[in-house]
């Protein structure tokens, strides 16, 4: 019976990581095709402008949520009652923060040099607060049920309606608004596209018991990621203000593509594990069995899709932008390199999540903060540092404090992590350490291969061959069984 569960839960996961990478996959290659096509339309300035108004819409998006996504799929079961009472919470929640970020928009202007462009653009932009929030729930009760194909489906009409509109936009002339119509119309068709094909509708009640419960998980995710977000678009508000719009657009470019990847990796992750190990939570042995496949399987992922995506840097840059935007490779590669520690740091955060402690993950952005404010105080004299050949070198010194902060985070939650999951702290590391290994070792001939190849297109893509035909040989010469299951998956066998 035992064996008979696992294997149901496995082909669940199997089915949610399918469809979740599709998603992502579509998402990405949208994403990328109209991120080239608006980095060489747009003016740098452009998306300096959006990325001054992301700082802020990033805090106020946490209080619309709540945590309450998270604690919706943590939960075993949840009654149309909860699912109605988060969803007319987060409406609200919504409402209210918009009506506060429509009136504080001229003070937002103000700490970017007084820039008045930004508060038409912000007042727009914030709509997509509203927006989101009624996809919350109808999103977390699809990844609860692990019913991913409908979530698949809505995100590709999504992101190509969106994409689409930016393009045209971009087109005619209308500068930083074609991003933020780009944003609006993500937001808006999600949302419409969720509610007609969700199959789900609310009931008109509402109560504070319930909202009460997901505060008890929820409360530990926002003040978790509230923390995140206060020390991750911090260093956005310090280089806009400090340094102004134009290093910033450098800064915001890096920050996107880097995201793009590491998001979508987690997004896969925490939205096939968490569903599975939720259900495990109180069998020690289970889910501890469960807890060291997800270790191997997201650094087999992690640690060899972004050190590539480092070692690509240069020529993808200049194959996607010419030299447009040289100035943010180094950025991109320093915010890839804290990714790997963030996108593992995450994963185990599903474990103490599953277990219902929440509150512990804020004790490790607090560690995080520490540190990251100390690295702050330390780099913050050079942030304006910039030569011809480097314009953004103060900026670059700045992100070794963030990737420090990382490193120090993604330590101390593997304790904690450990310790919920019945196992021992050193685990984790033989979990990870073959594949950070055959990584360096598959990426070490790409890394050679750029001091002896000039044309960019033919050595991005002898990097990319060479990296990954080393990593799958070097993973089965070394025996990797996670490889093996992930050849399986792809070739339709038995997982």
């Amino acid at each position: 019976m035992q064996n008979n569960s696992r294997k149901e839960m496995k082909q669940k996961v199997a089915r949610t990581i399918k469809w979740t990478a599709i998603d992502r996959i579509v998402t990405v290659v949208m994403n990328v095709v109209t991120g080239i096509a608006l980095a060489n339309i747009l003016p740098k300035e452009d998306f300096g402008l959006v990325a001054a108004i992301l700082v802020f819409q990033a805090f106020a998006v946490l209080f619309v949520d709540n945590g309450f996504a998270t604690a919706l799929i943590q939960k075993k079961t949840c009654s149309r009652e909860e699912y109605s009472s988060a969803l007319w919470f987060n409406i609200s929640m919504a409402v209210v923060v918009y009506i506060i970020m429509f009136l504080c928009a001229p003070l937002i202007a103000k700490v970017f040099d007084n820039d008045t462009r930004l508060i038409p653009l912000g007042r727009v932009m914030f709509l997509t607060f509203v927006f989101n929030a009624t996809a919350i729930v109808q999103t977390s009760r699809l990844y609860k049920m692990m019913s991913v194909k409908i979530v698949t489906a809505v995100n590709a009409f999504a992101t190509i309606l969106s994409s689409g509109i930016a393009l045209a936009l971009a087109t005619w002339g209308y500068g930083a608004w074609a991003l933020v119509w780009q944003a609006i119309f993500l937001a808006a068709s999600k949302s419409i596209g969720l509610w007609i094909a969700g199959g789900w509708r609310p009931i008109f009640k509402f109560s504070f018991s319930h909202i009460k419960g997901f505060f008890k998980v929820g409360s530990g995710m926002l003040g978790a990621s509230f923390l995140n977000v206060l020390f991750g678009k911090v260093y956005g508000l310090i280089i806009g203000n400090r340094a102004g719009i134009l290093p910033l657009s450098y800064y915001g470019q890096a920050d996107k593509w880097s995201t793009m990847g590491v998001s979508n990796i987690l997004s896969i992750l925490t939205s096939s594990f968490l569903p599975a190990l939720s259900s495990y939570q109180d069998q020690p042995e289970e889910f501890a069995a469960a807890t060291s496949k997800m270790n191997r399987f997201g650094s087999y992922i992690i640690m060899f899709a972004l050190g590539l995506a480092i070692v690509i840097a240069t020529p993808l840059f200049h194959i996607c932008f010419n030299e447009k935007w040289d100035g943010a490779i180094i950025l991109f590669q320093l915010l890839l390199l804290r990714g790997v520690f963030v996108s593992l740091s995450s994963l185990y955060n599903n474990y103490i999540i599953a277990r219902g402690h929440t509150k512990l993950i804020i004790s490790t952005e607090i560690i995080r903060d520490i540190v990251a404010l100390v690295a702050i105080a330390l780099t913050l004299p050079y942030v304006t540092l910039s030569t011809p050949d480097e314009p953004t070198k103060g900026i670059a010194i700045l992100l070794w404090g963030q990737i420090a902060a990382a490193i120090i985070a993604w330590l101390y939650t593997i304790y904690f992590a450990a310790k919920l999951s019945w196992r021992h702290w050193w685990t984790f590391f033989t979990d990870s350490l073959p594949y950070a290994a055959t990584t360096i070792l598959a990426l070490l001939p790409a890394g050679l291969l750029a001091r002896i190849m000039e044309n960019e297109m033919a050595l991005l893509i002898s990097q990319c061959a060479t990296s990954i035909g080393l990593y799958l040989l070097l993973n089965h010469i070394a025996g990797s069984k996670i490889q093996k299951d992930v050849i399986a998956w792809i070739w339709k066998r038995k997982l």
